[in-house]
Formats: structure tokens, sequence, C-alpha cells
């Protein structure tokens, strides 16, 4: 299994598949997840101000494999994991397709084939999702340990929708930790800014 965009999550019955375009494939936030935690893994100046600028090249799926190895290196494991949990949750969800009393046979069986048509791109939604969501874990724990204060960023789609993520991981610590997120302009940029109580 490997790192790669698959598209928009899909809603599959027995008439057909369509996507869902709100609810994107989280593969697209990756490449900004690795370059915060980049831009946060290494040593510390007391009171000094840090700056990243992000690489404007977009990794491929075998590069961000790469990078997040470095930080996740449990990824493999984890990869295989949510490859099983898809599995089990198309065959449940064949299950549930058979059982239909709601469904006539021909209905049923448009349904089934649907589903095992989309098999490889459920699988590589959830592990996709899954490895996004543990870059964003590794993330917060490196912002906890390195006692940032704040993180200011473009405001840019997915860099919001990224450090939304992190602000939810970051209210899971134990202890919680308090952010508060503001939209500020800057010149002729909005910057959007995390605070991290």
């Amino acid at each position: 299994m490997e790192l790669k965009y698959v598209g928009p999550k899909p809603f599959i019955s027995h008439s057909g598949i369509q996507f869902d375009n709100n609810k994107e494939d989280k593969f697209v936030y990756l490449n900004v997840v690795v370059q915060l935690i980049k831009a946060f893994d290494h040593e510390y100046d007391e009171d000094k101000r840090y700056y990243y600028d992000t690489d404007a090249k977009v990794l491929t799926g075998a590069l961000l494999m790469h990078e997040l190895q470095k930080f996740c290196p449990d990824i493999n494991f984890l990869i295989e994991k949510k490859s099983t949990k898809a599995r089990e949750y198309i065959e449940h969800e064949i299950k549930r397709t058979k059982k239909s009393i709601l469904l006539n046979a021909e209905e049923k069986e448009a349904l089934q084939n649907n589903i095992y048509l989309m098999k490889d791109y459920i699988i590589q939604r959830f592990v996709n999702k899954s490895i996004y969501y543990n870059a964003i874990e590794k993330l917060a724990e490196l912002l906890k340990k390195e006692h940032i204060d704040y993180i200011s960023i473009p405001m840019f789609l997915k860099f919001a929708h990224v450090l939304h993520s992190l602000q939810g991981s970051l209210k899971r610590q134990r202890p919680p930790i308090d952010t508060k997120m503001n939209i500020y302009k800057e010149g002729d940029i909005f910057v959007l800014r995390l605070q991290v109580a």
C-alpha cells in the first residue's frame, strides 16, 4: 500500500456512485502537515522567533511516505492496520446489502458490484485519513514538547483545514491545550494565527 490521492468521499448505492466534493481526500492536506512538522522539528533558543519558508513543491506520495517515516516510524504498521479495517468495513457493507429488505435481488447485486468496484478507492481513503490524523497527532506532540506559542500561516483553505485539525488534536492532549484561531491582514495577504495557550 502506498500514499496517493484518490478523490472525494463516495456515496455508493444500487443506482450508482456519486462523490461529495465537500469531503476531500485527506491526502491533499498531508503535504502541509509534513511541511509544518519539518518547520518545528529543530532545536530552539528561548524568546527567539522562527520563520520557515514552506517548499512550493508538492511532495509525491513516495516522498511524503519517506518524510513521514522520519516522524512516524510505525507508519507501515498503521497502513496495514487501516487497510485491514477498510476491508472489514467493505465486507460488513456487503453483508448488510445481502440482508437488506429494502432492495430487490437485482438492486442488491448492483450495490454489491458498486462496492466491489470502489474497493481500492475506499481502502486508500481509509489509509490516507489515518495517516493524516497520525501526522496531526505527531505535530501536536511536537508543539507541546517545544512549547510553541503560536503558528502564523497564509490564509489558504488547506492550511486552515490543517490548523483546525491541529486545534482538535491539541484539545485531546492530556492535559488539554487551549487554542484560539484569529485571522488578520498582513500587507496584502490574510494570515491565520493559531495561538497555543
